[in-house]
């Protein structure tokens, strides 16, 4: 055989693995070892969710029920603190956290701080419900706004007003949460944005009861825009 044959069986017979063939080989059992990692951690989660989080989840439905009675029935001290028997929305937080329970008691909570007039602590409670539900989530911004339009923290009332709107995209509540915005525009004397919030509703939500009265609401926002 040639020497030129040799060279080509040569070549041939090796494979040319490249960088990235060369760094497998020479890692292999550190690869293996982030693998195994991995599907333990994998593991590791859904067994956290099956034994962990599932049966405490059901728990905290049993223990919330109650909560949600004096809730409805504007018992909001009960339904904050609870009976001595069952526990309020608090507790519930407390003993129950990153389930779902805990983060719908973050919306009952600021919803009964927000009666009882307690506006910062509503806040801090709504900020904290995380949800993306059609119902829930833009009350839970939406009232949000109206703790900080209580606190005159404007520029939060407006962000969270924002945000109920993006997330309740319909006839119900974005034009209310609508409204509300350009209710605290003016109340910065920001007309031409109260006026791009009121129009809006009567452009994009003519059939809802908002929009039966928000004529008003435009020629008030163009007189004060024109005698600034």
């Amino acid at each position: 055989m040639s020497n030129t044959q040799t060279e080509q069986t040569t070549q041939v017979g090796t494979p040319n693995l490249g960088r990235t063939g060369n760094f497998i080989q020479e890692n292999r059992k550190s690869l293996l070892v982030i693998g195994g990692t991995i599907v333990g951690l994998i593991l590791l989660f859904f067994a956290y969710q099956k034994f962990y989080l599932a049966p405490r989840e059901g728990e905290a439905v049993d223990q919330m029920y109650k909560a949600q009675q004096y809730w409805e029935a504007k018992e909001w001290d009960k339904a904050i603190k609870g009976d001595g028997n069952f526990p309020g929305f608090e507790k519930i937080i407390a003993d129950y956290a990153n389930t779902k329970s805990a983060n719908l008691a973050y919306y009952y909570l600021g919803i009964a701080y927000l009666n009882k007039g307690e506006y910062q602590k509503a806040a801090d409670n709504l900020v904290n419900y995380s949800g993306s539900d059609a119902v829930i989530a833009p009350l839970a911004l939406g009232s949000a706004g109206d703790a900080y339009t209580e606190l005159k923290q404007y520029d939060d009332a407006i962000n969270y007003y924002k945000k109920a709107v993006s997330k309740g995209n319909n006839e119900f509540a974005a034009p209310i949460y609508l409204k509300k915005l350009g209710l605290v525009y003016e109340e910065q004397k920001d007309f031409k944005s109260a006026l791009d919030a009121y129009n809006k509703i009567k452009s994009e939500y003519p059939q809802s009861q908002v929009a039966s009265n928000i004529d008003m609401y435009i020629a008030r926002a163009e007189g004060k825009q024109e005698s600034k």
